[in-house]
């Protein structure tokens, strides 16, 4: 099908994606992109990274100019064009351009594209707090670091606002950040995320979580427990919403979730108007129902489906399960699906899962550890959600689990894929690998497991914690009330551990697993302490500090 006319609201990520696709789709196709800011394509997850000059030209941003997308698409770009309205009965837009008088614009088809907005806060001063969205936004706060502050404040601690601080730090702006909840990256569990706190205070970040800001002044920002923290300048980057203005007075459906609803074939509830990126909710492949997410990788991907549906081509978006990685002074933490916090709050039955493998074969030099963390249901053995924290390889680890999840493998059957190996990227035991026998073992009985967060009720209840390390771990420090008999004494010693439950933990989980194994066979009543001391000690700190914040 030729269509006379397609116009996109929005260009970026999700909208540049429509209209190039379509272009390549349908030559004789009028595309029309209005996009209200400066640039239309441009690389917005780049944009704290110049902050530092970490990406040193501001030029290297910009993707496409409006120029350029003319010369090699054909395309109509519009910028510094606001889209104030939209009529589905008439099928046309009412136009603002910076620089002219309005004008109205049929179409035949509609593409909403149009992003999410910043959230501000709503705190007396809540004017001097910077966001970061765009470039126009990147050049205000450029011009403020212009004038050398010597303190900085992020209202903040997820992707975005970790990745200012860190790139403000590098700049040598004594930063601090403000989270309102009592760990950052909330889509981490705990015990997860608390390895990124240490990176992020031991380079000099000070965090204040459990907190709110409830004034900014001219050089400070003021907490709810009366702390002012100096700020000379101060970026918030405590969330975003759906932009649906547009969509509200055009009488379309908005989704439980506040953003924009559409189906299967991301068509709103009016057939000639499609919704995409930040703007939209997505099916969720986890809990069903729908989601925000605010995500570049789903926004190109709908963008061409989009494109695909227009020129009469079959289309199911598929339902997404929020793969996401941030990064900050090196250590990468990576998640994909839901987390153990989600599936509690939701009533969900789960199997967790906590190792600490290193990237690649300890014998070959450079050896760095990650700490990954599966969720399972324990039912029908599907993958529920995984995470990963580590200097090297989080990333690789969480994409092979988010591809196996895609394909509907089970958690057992990631013990059976075949990933590259060579001592320097790997082991043959793959640490996804891994995974998938740490769960077959709990799925076949062949090993018990509680969390860390069960332990201190265990142990109320009567149960004798064994700590199983060598002699040489037990320097990193001890989990109060446990005794220390290394595996190697077993054997030996098993007759002082029946009449009574024991937890078994060593350093990481697996010397444990063997020692439960024996010690079962033994007749003793043994259960593995999930993920050891390491998961233990992490897990108790960012509880620790929650409860200190909850006290105060």
């Amino acid at each position: 099908m030729t269509l006379k006319r397609v116009v996109i609201i929005g260009g970026v990520a999700g909208g540049m994606s429509a209209a190039t696709r379509m272009r390549r789709l349908d030559e004789s196709a009028e595309i029309i992109v209005f996009e209200r800011g400066g640039e239309v394509s441009f690389a917005n997850c780049g944009l704290p990274y110049h902050l530092s000059g970490v990406i040193a030209e501001r030029s290297s941003l910009v993707l496409q100019t409006p120029r350029g997308l003319g010369a090699r698409f054909r395309l109509d770009v519009r910028v510094r064009s606001t889209v104030t309205a939209i009529d589905p009965v008439t099928r046309t837009v009412s136009v603002l351009p910076a620089d002219g008088a309005a004008y109205e614009l049929g179409y035949d088809k509609l593409i909403l594209a149009t992003g999410a907005s910043p959230i501000r806060p709503e705190i007396p001063g809540a004017d001097r707090a910077h966001v970061l969205r765009d470039l126009d936004d990147l050049d205000r706060i450029v011009s403020a670091l212009d004038d050398a502050p010597r303190t900085a404040v992020v209202l903040g601690a997820g992707y975005v606002g970790l990745e200012v601080a860190e790139n403000l730090a590098h700049r040598g702006v004594t930063t601090s950040v403000v989270q309102r909840d009592p760990q950052i990256l909330t889509g981490f569990d705990p015990e997860m995320a608390q390895p990124v706190a240490c990176q992020l205070e031991g380079n000099g970040v000070r965090l204040h979580t459990g907190a709110t800001a409830v004034r900014i002044d001219a050089d400070s920002v003021t907490l709810d427990d009366g702390t002012e923290v100096p700020a000379e300048l101060v970026i918030s980057a405590i969330g975003v919403r759906p932009e649906t203005d547009l969509a509200v007075r055009a009488g379309l459906e908005i989704g439980p979730r506040g953003g924009v609803a559409v189906d299967h074939e991301l068509r709103t509830s009016d057939r000639d108007i499609y919704a995409i990126g930040d703007a939209a909710e997505k099916a969720d492949a986890i809990f069903g129902g729908t989601r925000l997410l605010a995500l570049a990788g789903p926004a190109n991907r709908h963008g061409r489906l989009v494109a695909d549906s227009i020129a009469g081509r079959p289309i199911s978006a598929r339902p997404s399960y929020g793969v996401a990685i941030v990064s900050v002074f090196g250590l990468a933490a990576a998640s994909v699906g839901a987390s153990e916090k989600q599936l509690r709050a939701a009533g969900r039955a789960y199997r967790a899962i906590h190792t600490h493998p290193q990237q690649h074969t300890g014998y070959y030099p450079g050896a760095r550890p990650i700490s990954l963390k599966l969720l399972v249901d324990p039912v029908d053995d599907a993958i529920l959600g995984a995470q990963a924290v580590g200097m090297e390889g989080a990333d690789k680890r969480i994409d092979v689990i988010a591809t196996a999840m895609s394909s509907g493998r089970t958690a057992s059957e990631l013990a059976e894929l075949e990933l590259a190996y060579a001592p320097q990227f790997g082991s043959a035991k793959d640490p996804v690998n891994m995974l998938g026998y740490v769960n077959e073992n709990l799925r076949d009985g062949l090993d018990r497991t509680i969390q860390w967060h069960e332990l201190e009720g265990a142990l109320a209840a009567g149960a004798r914690l064994i700590d199983v390390r060598a002699r040489g771990q037990l320097s990193e420090g001890s989990i109060p009330g446990s005794a220390w008999i290394p595996v190697e004494e077993l054997r030996a010693r098993a007759d002082e551990l029946k009449g009574g439950p024991i937890v078994i933990h060593c350093r990481v989980g697996q010397s444990a697993h063997t020692a439960v194994r024996l010690l079962t066979e033994l007749g003793v009543d043994a259960v593995n302490l999930d993920g050891g001391y390491l998961t233990w000690r992490d897990g108790t700190a960012a509880r620790d500090a929650a409860a200190s914040i909850a006290a105060a």
